[in-house]
């Protein structure tokens, strides 16, 4: 039923520096190619219609232009050149004539003839930049294989298919002065050379009234009392610099509307006209004591409002889109379901990360008028149509809040620290600037002074910092404690701390959490100031976990003091839930059959006591696919030298105490039976297409889960169950929770746990609503057995 069907979107972001009160916050590509001779990088994208995001005309950034390239000369060479540019491994294939639409402007190279080894296509022999004798229909356009080249960050962008250069900025210019915002509604100005210009109502629809709404953050727009603003016109001089706009009503920028320039000074009048007036309607989320109960976007993690992986709610389960037609309109759509203005930006290609369960829908093609993604056209989705590396995602436009005009910094070093001043009114409209009291200011206050101030980050109270290391992203861990710097007791230091310690810092996720920093450079080594932290591993900073208010170590010398290795990618790994669902039985095996089980203590305590080998063991079996959809490979924290070898599995080593806890909980969150699975080998059973096996257990081979491939645990292989001998029959939850001890880092612990509903009679057993963390509608949650410890990992 559509009407029970919602829309939410999920976000990912990159994490800033911390430093003493505030710092900027900036991302930079890492493309692999070597650095450009000239002195501004070139840049690239994929453009045009119909188009995946792989494919499309291909444009050059250069000198502060976009601009195309011709398709004299071109080859399969040149294109292998460009989509390494763009982030692909190689090109598959490659268009003439303007296959994808006309591009605008500058025709920046022509007759390009690459050998396609070389880093850029600035080195490949052509007539020059901007020396060409075709026009746009000879266009260029590159099909890229679909898969990335590692650590390409550079974010894959439908983009607005206009030419901007005509309009740039728009605004709405209230007529009565008012602090309130955001501004709804006044007189649509143009940015023009220096200043503001109007826009001659003369024919103007609501039509090109949404637009305008749409382009300044609000998902609808409303009549608007014209005669109010006619005095106040009357009175002043206008400037008309457009006219004649005829929007169709989806357009995402004014720019892309039929329109008209007035020529000269941009003096004319508005023969029988006034200027262009317009009132929007903000979002719920953006009304002040908004009493309606609507469906808001939900977010993880403090990204920003208005951006994020696009999921949608079908039969009360989230699900993800694919991006296959994925293109401004249909994310436009999508945008203002969500309450925002029209799309910024469409993305592709899972550029704001994977999202894991159901695909709900392909090759959704929406005429841009829609009220709900659900009202376009798409397909339902075939395992066979997509994987969740199609993910699309959204940037929309939002209002403009002013937030940062009503705090400042004042008295800092720089502009990123200071004493906090905040603007007031009194009763009679004064404005001044006041300080705010700092009892029970802390490290969430700041983070929120600092976003508003555009600043990035807070570090309020505990500054830290990371030394000795061979790189900037690894070092011994210190922190100022009454004015002086020291070390942190390596004692209980775990991934979660490490993982917050690399968070601050903004150097990503932590690869190791070292408790023994002997072998970094010692010159400088300070006294220890700080033991026993312990943190969840969700803190933005240290000063958020606990630690003891007396230092109590007991390996107090600096060789033993906490480090961190940190990385800007990590690991994900996520369980296969309809697996489990599907290959879930009871076995009743014999006891004389489960004497290696025994000694991995993979039995419940009761089988200690059973007459061996008489007997037999109930088992709850059923197989489990792992899979890593992060950024980096998932590897053992031990090293080879560490893996035990087991009589028992004389096949291969195990490199992990315990990979994954599987649980039988009862209806108040108490363990009935439990099992663990240790780590026997670690391989890549099997991968996504065009992605090479790296790890298996043969030989004493190499151990880990790579990108895009999955390690398969079968239901037939020793302690892949859990023992339920002494369960009575009735109604359990069977919890599964990969990486449970957080021994090696991921980029998101949230999706780890796995949960279903049980039902055993005492013979046989059924499982139902299988999902991973919060794969499930609000609702659905709730009519989910609820416990304390039952979700996100949170066991007791």
């Amino acid at each position: 039923d559509s009407s029970h069907q919602w829309l939410c979107f999920i976000i990912s972001f990159l994490l800033g520096v911390w430093f003493p009160a505030c710092i900027l916050v900036q991302t930079t590509p890492r493309p692999t190619s070597t650095p450009k001779p000239q002195s501004d990088r070139l840049q690239f994208r994929l453009v045009g219609y119909p188009r995946k995001h792989n494919e499309g005309r291909i444009e050059i950034f250069y000198k502060g232009e976009w601009g195309t390239i011709c398709d004299d000369d071109f080859s399969l060479s040149n294109a292998h050149v460009l989509c390494r540019q763009l982030g692909f491994v190689a090109a598959t294939g490659w268009t003439h004539s303007a296959k994808y639409g006309k591009g605008l402007g500058k025709i920046w190279l022509d007759n390009v003839q690459c050998n396609g080894g070389e880093k850029s296509i600035e080195l490949c022999k052509s007539r020059g930049w901007g020396n060409s004798d075709c026009t746009h229909d000879e266009d260029a356009g590159v099909i890229c294989k679909d898969e990335r080249i590692p650590g390409f960050v550079d974010s894959n962008v439908i983009h607005v298919q206009v030419d901007e250069n005509k309009v740039e900025e728009v605004r709405l210019r209230p007529v009565v002065t008012t602090k309130k915002r955001p501004i709804t509604e006044g007189v649509v100005e143009v940015k023009y050379k220096d200043g503001w210009t109007q826009i001659c109502d003369v024919g103007w629809t609501p039509k090109n009234t949404r637009v305008i709404c749409g382009m300044l953050g609000f998902p609808h727009e409303r009549k608007v009392n014209k005669n109010f603003y006619k005095l106040s016109a009357e009175r002043q001089k206008h400037q008309y610099r457009l006219h004649s706009v005829a929007c169709v009503g989806t357009e995402v920028h004014l720019a892309a509307c039929p329109l008209e320039f007035n020529k000269g000074n941009a003096t004319e009048t508005c023969e029988g006209g006034m200027p262009a007036v317009v009132s929007c309607v903000p979002g719920p989320q953006y009304v002040q004591n908004n009493g309606q109960k609507k469906k808001k976007p939900q977010t993880t993690g403090g990204a920003k409002l208005g951006e994020g992986r696009v999921e949608v709610l079908k039969n009360n389960e989230w699900g993800t889109v694919c991006d296959d037609r994925w293109t401004l309109l249909s994310a436009s759509v999508v945008c203002r379901e969500l309450g925002f203005g029209s799309a910024k930006d469409a993305f592709t290609g899972a550029r704001m990360g994977q999202g894991i369960g159901p695909i709900h829908m392909n090759e959704v093609q929406c005429l841009g008028t829609e009220k709900s993604i659900w009202n376009c056209g798409f397909k339902n989705i075939t395992s066979e149509d997509c994987q969740h590396i199609e993910d699309a995602a959204v940037r929309c436009n939002t209002p403009y809040m002013a937030f940062e005009n009503s705090l400042r910094l004042t008295g800092g070093r720089t502009p990123y620290e200071g004493r906090v001043e905040v603007l007031s009114v009194d009763a009679n409209g004064t404005q001044s600037w006041g300080l705010v009291c700092g009892g029970a200011w802390g490290t969430k206050e700041a983070m929120v002074v600092c976003r508003q101030l555009g600043l990035g980050y807070a570090n309020h109270g505990l500054q830290v910092r990371i030394v000795g290391g061979r790189t900037h992203y690894e070092g011994r861990v210190e922190v100022q404690m009454g004015g002086r710097w020291g070390t942190v007791c390596s004692t209980a230091w775990t991934t979660k701390e490490a993982m917050v310690v690399c968070r601050q810092l903004g150097l990503g996720y932590s690869m190791h959490a070292i408790t023994e920093t002997w072998y970094w450079d010692g010159s400088n080594v300070t006294e220890m100031v700080m033991s026993g932290v312990k943190c969840t591993g969700n803190e933005m900073a240290l000063s958020q976990c606990q630690h003891h208010k007396t230092i109590s170590c007991q390996k107090t010398s600096a060789k033993f003091s906490a480090g961190v290795i940190c990385s800007e990618t990590a690991s994900d790994l996520v369980l296969n839930a309809p697996l489990v669902q599907q290959t879930v039985y009871i076995e009743d095996r014999p006891l004389h059959m489960l004497y290696c089980a025994a000694e991995e203590d993979c039995l419940s305590k009761s089988a200690a006591k059973a007459n061996w080998p008489y007997g037999h063991r109930r088992l709850l079996r059923f197989s489990s696919q792992i899979h890593n959809i992060g950024r980096a490979d998932f590897r053992p924290k031990a090293g080879r030298h560490s893996w035990i070898w087991h009589a028992c599995h004389g096949y291969h080593y195990h490199s992990m105490d315990i990979f994954t806890h599987y649980d039988l909980l009862s209806s108040n969150g108490t363990k009935v039976a439990e099992g663990h699975k240790a780590s026997f080998c670690l391989e890549d059973t099997e991968c996504h297409e065009g992605i090479s096996k790296r790890y298996e257990c043969a030989n004493f081979g190499e151990q880990g889960i790579t990108v895009g491939c999955w390690d398969l645990y079968r239901h037939d292989i020793d302690c892949q169950w859990i023992d339920i001998t002494d369960v009575k029959p009735g109604n359990y939850v069977l919890q599964i929770v990969i990486n449970p001890n957080f021994e090696v880092a991921e980029s998101d612990f949230t999706n780890n746990a796995m949960k279903c509903n049980c039902k055993y009679d005492g013979h046989r057993i059924w499982l139902h609503n299988c999902h991973m963390g919060d794969a499930f509608s609000d609702e659905a949650e709730r009519r989910f057995e609820k416990y304390p410890g039952q979700l996100n990992n949170q066991i007791s």
